[in-house]
């Protein structure tokens, strides 16, 4: 596979847009037509039903799993046990304030593969679930611990997002409640060249161990301007208050020059297909009783953002992303919004190990120029 397919060398972008850097087998985002397309499966399809396990497999493993993920389970199942031993060593990082911090330290505590430098380990899969366990098992340790309570033991025969909302929680969710997380961690596992996956690469590509490119992931998704928007999507909720304030407050912050949170995508043209599967999962849930109450308020400022936007910008095509009902999801969820991102992480390091896999593969330095526009030597 060739890894750099274009060089900038003359040709200007700023962020690198429009450049392509590598060519991928894991996933292709069609930003005209608002298609995410995971190894040949709609992200809708997986994430009807799916689990993360079965992701983990296709992602890694080029096929879905015929009985759904469960022999990955165990393995997954292995990486949480392994991490939640490590946790009493791990009191400094876990009592930093907030979760994103205590999540890149905590995870790159973890011991890196012996035969990481050297090439892809014995088995890539077993590498890839110790990893997917240690930051669910970070995330929930921190969350409990950032309470004043302990961390919760994971349980090998609970699902991966069962798990992680019991390590959360301290009690076993409702079916209801494990289907509406699976389907998130499945639809943001993976997504393209972002920039989070596109600094894992980077990482990867030096020959580096799997624990540093994923470290480099986290460090990347806690910007806000990739990973950190769920948060505020529901501060504004909260603020609007009501459907018939929507448009008002909206125009205010427009009028103020700040953004409209979960509008707007920098690939998409059309609606985040991810929404789109987000929004159905709230609907389930709120049609088994078990939260999403405010979707219907929800909809209703997304529809107010979506005329004023259009109104203040007619040539911009700004509509719902994935953070915006991502937001409406994890709060229904009970979860706290101070770890909307470390669950961004939890589903997000499957599609990084991915791409960890494949750089290794390539075996090729990513290593792109730059133009100097900086003073002159002076004679």
């Amino acid at each position: 596979m060739e890894t750099i397919k274009s060089r900038i060398s003359g040709k200007k972008s700023a962020g690198l847009e429009g450049i392509v850097a590598l060519e991928t087998e894991l996933s292709e985002v069609d930003g005209e037509h608002g298609r995410l397309v995971l190894r040949g499966h709609e992200v809708a399809e997986l994430a009807r039903g799916g689990s993360l396990e079965a992701a983990g497999e296709l992602l890694w493993n080029g096929a879905l799993p015929a009985d759904g993920g469960s022999a990955l389970r165990g393995a997954f199942a292995e990486g949480r046990a392994h991490a939640f031993a490590l946790l009493p060593r791990l009191d400094a990082a876990l009592a930093l304030p907030t979760a994103m911090d205590a999540l890149r330290a905590s995870t790159a505590a973890l011991e890196a593969h012996d035969g990481d430098t050297a090439g892809a380990p014995a088995s890539s899969t077993a590498e890839g679930a110790r990893l997917a366990g240690a930051v669910a098992v970070f995330a929930a340790a921190w969350a409990r611990k950032s309470r004043g309570l302990a961390p919760v033991a994971p349980d090998p025969e609970r699902s991966h997002a069962a798990d992680y909302l019991r390590m959360l929680t301290g009690t076993d969710p409702s079916a209801a409640a494990e289907r509406a997380l699976a389907s998130y961690l499945v639809t943001v596992a993976e997504h393209g060249m972002n920039a989070s996956t596109f600094a894992a690469r980077v990482v990867a590509s030096t020959g580096s161990d799997a624990v540093s490119a994923i470290v480099a992931g986290l460090g990347a998704l806690k910007g806000p301007l990739h990973g950190g928007a769920p948060g505020p999507v529901l501060d504004m909720l909260d603020a609007i208050g009501r459907p018939e304030q929507a448009r008002a407050w909206l125009s205010a912050e427009l009028d103020a020059g700040r953004r409209i949170m979960g509008m707007g995508h920098r690939v998409y043209r059309v609606r985040d297909p991810r929404a789109d599967v987000l929004e159905r999962a709230i609907e389930r849930l709120a049609e088994s009783g078990g939260g999403g109450e405010r979707l219907p308020f929800a909809r209703a400022v997304e529809k107010a953002a979506l005329a004023v936007l259009a109104e203040r910008h007619p040539a911009r095509a700004l509509r719902a992303n994935v953070e915006f009902y991502t937001a409406v999801l994890l709060d229904a969820l009970g979860i706290d919004r101070r770890l909307f991102t470390a669950t961004f992480a939890v589903g997000r390091v499957v599609g990084w190990y991915a791409h960890v896999a494949e750089q290794r593969r390539s075996g090729r330095l990513i290593r792109p120029e730059s133009r100097y526009v900086g003073p002159s030597v002076e004679h």
